[in-house]
């Protein structure tokens, strides 16, 4: 069983920058996958950004390539998502997840039925 909390969300103007964060209760988020999701009410959680476990390669959706950042600090159990440039599109509940399945390719990456364990969600508001 993995707990996971997420933090810093909150309201930021279009064009700034918000930086989420996830913490662990595992002592050994290195052999997990992570990943960042988020959805809007009545739609469904896409996913941001995920980190294989292995070789720390990024999946990123392409509404968010060369704005979002995913990252990883296993020496203290944290995911982090630097998100910049932000859109008004960008607002959304933000869910933290990981997995022990190896993240071999987008589809798999992609798919939330992949990820057991999931945060509580923070809340990301964007000003236009």
């Amino acid at each position: 069983q993995v707990v996971l909390v997420e933090s810093g969300g909150g309201l930021a103007q279009a064009g700034g920058s918000l930086r989420l964060s996830c913490a662990a209760s595992t002592r050994t988020l290195g052999i997990y996958a992570m990943a960042w999701f988020r959805q809007d009410p009545g739609k469904e959680r896409d996913l941001v950004a995920a980190l294989t476990r292995n070789d720390g390669h990024a999946y990123y959706a392409d509404s968010v390539k060369g704005r979002f950042t995913i990252s990883r600090d296993n020496a203290n159990n944290t995911v982090h998502l630097q998100m910049n440039d932000l859109k008004p599109e960008d607002a959304a509940v933000y869910y933290c997840a990981v997995t022990s399945a190896i993240l071999r390719t987008a589809m798999v990456a992609f798919d939330p039925s992949r990820y057991p364990y999931w945060g509580q969600g923070t809340q990301v508001t964007v000003a236009s």
